[in-house]
């Protein structure tokens, strides 16, 4: 696979990349009428464009799931994260938890219930920023399969962006993440920088970080600029190896509790 990809690909990717035993790449060729045989690893065309890209990952969402519905506010968060790197700050204590199935409550249906929540001024600064990206991926069960309704009811994957901008469903939210590149594009950078070094980024890394996103922008955001520029960074040339003592330094506490479990307060 010689291909440069383009970074934007990855919330938008219109195709798989399947090799001729994966069960996935038989049930798509084979809705295009072909064999699903092949002898190489090649691309898999998806007609749908609400599916491709990583927020249509069925890892993705189920991990921002329940087990009994999903989470519009924990997908919402990721995406801020993971995504746009802007993650928002941990719920006020006191907070009352959301249900947790999709059964309607006094009526109301589990939108109208996080509607109502988010009403709280105490509240309301980061649900306004996490629901909506939620909702755009609603259409997508706890376990990454489409559905049109939920309890009853026709599934809204509507949302209206603090900034203005209003979609419907996956492809839509993902033609609005679009247009915020250059802030997932400085955040892939700082992720990818950080894996190289072996730690996470610091204010002094900030320049170098926007030398490569400037470099990226240049060149088309290709993928393959992207590594070259963190490769040929001041901060990775420049690395010093980790001692015996840094080592032991970074070895983690043992806990006697359990993991600490998201939740969308």
């Amino acid at each position: 696979m010689d291909e440069d990809y383009v970074i934007n690909l990855v919330l938008v990717a219109s195709h798989l990349r399947c090799d001729d035993e994966a069960e996935i790449k038989r049930h798509h060729e084979k809705d295009r009428g072909g064999d699903g045989k092949g002898e190489v690893m090649r691309r898999v065309k998806l007609s749908d464009p609400s599916r491709g890209g990583v927020l249509s990952l069925g890892a993705v969402l189920a991990v921002t799931s329940y087990p009994l519905r999903t989470s519009p506010v924990l997908r919402g968060k990721w995406v801020l994260e993971q995504v746009l790197g802007d993650a928002p700050p941990p719920p006020p204590p006191g907070v009352p938890e959301l249900p947790k199935d999709d059964a309607k409550t006094g009526g109301l249906s589990f939108r109208q219930q996080l509607e109502l929540h988010r009403k709280s001024t105490q509240c309301a600064s980061c649900h306004n920023r996490m629901d909506p990206l939620g909702f755009g991926l609603e259409n997508f069960d706890a376990v990454g399969r489409w559905r049109s309704d939920v309890a009853g009811e026709a599934v809204d994957s509507s949302g209206v962006m603090p900034t203005g901008e209003s979609f419907k469903g996956p492809a839509e939210l993902k033609k609005v993440l679009l247009g915020r590149k250059q802030q997932f594009v400085r955040n892939l950078a700082e992720k990818m920088l950080g894996y190289a070094l072996g730690r996470g980024p610091e204010y002094y890394d900030q320049p170098t970080v926007q030398e490569i996103c400037d470099a990226v922008a240049r060149d088309g955001y290709k993928s393959s600029t992207l590594v070259r520029q963190i490769v040929m960074s001041y901060p990775f040339r420049y690395r010093r190896n980790a001692t015996a003592d840094d080592v032991k330094k970074k070895q983690p506490e043992r806990s006697t509790g359990g993991a600490a479990e998201s939740k969308e307060e």
